[in-house]
């Protein structure tokens, strides 16, 4: 018997390495087709991207995970293109400037739109690929599929904590996300209030500390010949990660406003926004109010839904202040299937409505440091009305500044009010 010291080998299977040069070309031809069949049917989808999002490569897993061909996408779709509304604003809100600013972004959550309609929620890797200049060239994503993801997440938080690269690169992520806030932080809040014929509009923020950002927020602009939209809110938390939530609660109300202007049918679409984008462990919430405002005959008709914010006041000309609440009210961001309700109501001459958030009544004052309630904020009002919402706005500015370190919180402020007629006297 003749020994083999390399070991036995079967007829028709060639070991690489043998010397044969058709054997190591066999070899090589294998490696190159097992290569670009793991690419197509890898158990997590590829596709690459141009710089302005078209995509130009995509793998058969993601394929058949969507159901489209290849030829539908390469070339005629981008990737924001496969994303569900939510997660399109969130990808131009920050997954698009974040990738920007950084070169790579890892383990977001986003909802791909299948075919048939289908959402598939997965996280997405993107890095930017660079040629040798250091120009970026393209884009690449890999997607995992997340139907698990609250395992997946907890894989991932458990692997950051033990891993001091993770570590490291967790906190760059959040440096670059503060230096993202303060950007933000000037998209806030518009540069301007919309014109109303006929109504006085005036508002403030008054944040409480100028190294942290806040998220309070107000806008008011028009959607239709005689009619306007208004809302004030409140998100939960400070920092880059309140602006980035500011951000997308203000640019979905004002797109939910065009899809459909009913107050409580726009708290919808932003609870089920902020649901779908934020389902981590950490809060991700809003209080808000939002209005519908039309002048009828010099009056000012206002239809009002709230999202667990604090009632509106409603100054009268005739001197008398009262709360107006409205039904349901819940949070926004918390409950999948909230109640929201409307209450309306008619500013006639000298009336004034006033918004606020609860960083004004929430404020500690005097030497026992109790809060400033609701009920001390209708004391001081009812000492102003009648007054118009200009200098209405400018006494509550005044009233912020004398609390001095006791405003905790930020505060932002909206009135809108009718001028007073002949013989009326509001300030």
């Amino acid at each position: 018997m003749t020994g083999d010291p390399g070991g036995a080998q079967c007829p028709g299977h060639p070991r690489p390495g043998d010397g044969s040069g058709q054997d190591r070309a066999t070899f090589s031809a294998l490696l190159e087709d097992n290569a670009e069949d793991l690419y197509e049917h890898a158990p997590c989808g590829y596709l690459s991207t141009l710089l302005d999002g078209q995509i130009a490569k995509i793998n058969t897993t993601l394929l058949d995970w969507l159901g489209y061909s290849r030829a539908e996408l390469v070339g005629r779709r981008r990737f924001a293109d496969l994303l569900t509304i939510g997660g399109k604003l969130y990808h131009e809100t920050h997954f698009a400037p974040l990738l920007r600013m950084q070169g790579e972004i890892g383990g977001v959550a986003l909802e791909l739109a299948a075919a048939d309609g289908a959402r598939l929620p997965v996280l997405v890797t993107s890095t930017i690929k660079t040629g040798a200049d250091g120009e970026p060239l393209l884009i690449r994503t890999t997607v995992f599929d997340a139907r698990d993801r609250r395992t997946y997440e907890r894989e991932l938080l458990r692997a950051r904590q033990e891993a001091d690269a993770a570590r490291e690169r967790a906190d760059r992520e959040r440096d670059q996300v503060q230096r993202l806030a303060t950007t933000l932080q000037r998209s806030l809040l518009p540069p301007r209030l919309a014109e109303v014929p006929g109504v006085e509009v005036a508002a403030h923020y008054h944040p409480a500390s100028v190294s942290e950002v806040g998220g309070d927020f107000y806008d008011l602009f028009p959607i239709a010949d005689g009619q306007w939209a208004f809302f004030l809110g409140d998100v939960c938390g400070k920092g880059s990660d309140a602006a980035a939530l500011t951000s997308l609660t203000r640019y979905t109300l004002r797109s939910a406003t065009v899809y459909d202007p009913d107050p409580v049918a726009v708290l919808h679409n932003l609870n089920s926004v902020l649901l779908q984008e934020y389902r981590s462990e950490l809060p991700a919430f809003c209080t808000v109010i939002f209005g519908l405002l039309t002048v009828d005959e010099g009056d000012a008709v206002i239809t009002l839904a709230s999202g667990g914010h604090p009632p509106a006041l409603l100054l009268h000309s005739n001197g008398r202040c009262a709360y107006r609440p409205t039904p349901g009210g819940q949070l926004v961001g918390v409950l999948h299937d909230p109640v929201f309700g409307t209450t309306t109501l008619r500013l006639g001459s000298g009336d004034t409505l006033l918004l606020y958030t609860d960083g004004l009544t929430e404020a500690r004052t005097g030497t026992a440091r109790s809060r400033y309630d609701e009920a001390a904020l209708l004391e001081f009002t009812s000492a102003l009305a009648p007054i118009g919402a200009p200098a209405l706005v400018g006494e509550v500015v005044d009233l912020l500044a004398r609390f001095g370190d006791g405003l905790e919180d930020d505060a932002a402020i909206l009135a809108l009010g009718v001028p007073a007629g002949p013989g009326g006297a509001p300030r």
